[in-house]
């Protein structure tokens, strides 16, 4: 079970994100990426919201960074983490919107991406963007299927119901020659289309025991990820309990674990990162 990290600072969820994270800018977050990268993690994330309305701010929180600037920023800052989008809304774009922005920052970082997908749950967004909302799920399964077809192809084809282009060149493209396509969702409906369609599944909002029931119920392919997402850690001042939260996860069977940390400062939060290395060290890093 690899380890990586809910980037801090880029998402600010209410009664997740630390005080620090409300001030903090690209020295402190360039700071913490360099640590996870030299400690061996395996990934960052950065999500996507373009806005958020008033009235959902207090549960969804206002901060979100662009992930296309703030990957490609982390790339400059760190050498062999890699970078996931966790998650982008797939309405949200055109397939060959995504496998250009992506498949740049594939480039830039040397083939690090991870694309983190998912189909949207806020109307208001989809409304302000005119975007497709009744059919969003058929219109995200397609947008999968063109992307795993475009992602690292400069010449890229596809011919569907909502997306249908050829004879058009995509320059730089990604340089992996299959880049990883993680599904995220909190519906049996978000597996199946991981299981069915992506590389793994990142569930979220989901109880431990409908995880564990889902899981036991669909057929997992040879290498398909599995990234649970633990509460808040506290490595330095509770890291029985933080090994206790990590292994809970193995349990229910995690191939890959996104980890937030507590922390008091930008330098607190790399001690808790060099602490939570060391608990997990032998079997998780």
């Amino acid at each position: 079970m690899r380890i990586g990290i809910s980037t801090p600072v880029v998402m600010q969820m209410p009664g997740v994100a630390s005080d620090w994270e409300r001030t903090a800018g690209p020295d402190e977050l360039a700071r913490v990426a360099a640590a996870a990268d030299d400690l061996g993690f395996e990934f960052l994330t950065c999500a996507e919201h373009v806005v958020v309305p008033e009235a959902d701010a207090a549960v969804r929180g206002a901060t979100y960074w662009d992930p296309v600037a703030t990957l490609g920023f982390l790339a400059a800052h760190t050498t062999r983490i890699r970078l996931a989008t966790s998650v982008i809304v797939l309405g949200y774009h055109h397939p060959l919107e995504v496998a250009k922005r992506y498949g740049t920052v594939d480039r830039l970082s040397g083939g690090r991406v991870i694309l983190g997908v998912g189909v949207g749950s806020l109307k208001a967004e989809f409304d302000l963007l005119d975007a497709a909302w009744s059919d969003r799920d058929a219109r995200a399964d397609e947008a999968i299927r063109a992307l795993r077809a475009s992602l690292s192809q400069s010449r890229p084809h596809h011919d569907g119901e909502h997306y249908r282009y050829s004879g058009f060149i995509v320059e730089p493209c990604a340089v992996q020659d299959r880049v990883p396509i993680w599904v995220g969702g909190r519906t049996r409906r978000s597996l199946r289309r991981a299981v069915t369609l992506g590389d793994g599944w990142m569930p979220f909002g989901i109880s431990a025991a409908q995880i564990s029931e889902w899981l036991g119920s669909v057929e997992l392919p040879d290498g398909f990820e599995v990234v649970l997402a633990t509460s808040a850690l506290d490595p330095l001042g509770d890291p029985d309990a933080a090994r206790r939260r990590l292994d809970r996860l193995r349990e229910l069977g995690a191939t890959a674990v996104t980890a937030t940390v507590s922390a008091t400062s930008a330098a607190h939060y790399c001690e808790q990162l060099a602490a939570l290395r060391d608990l997990a060290m032998g079997d998780a890093l």
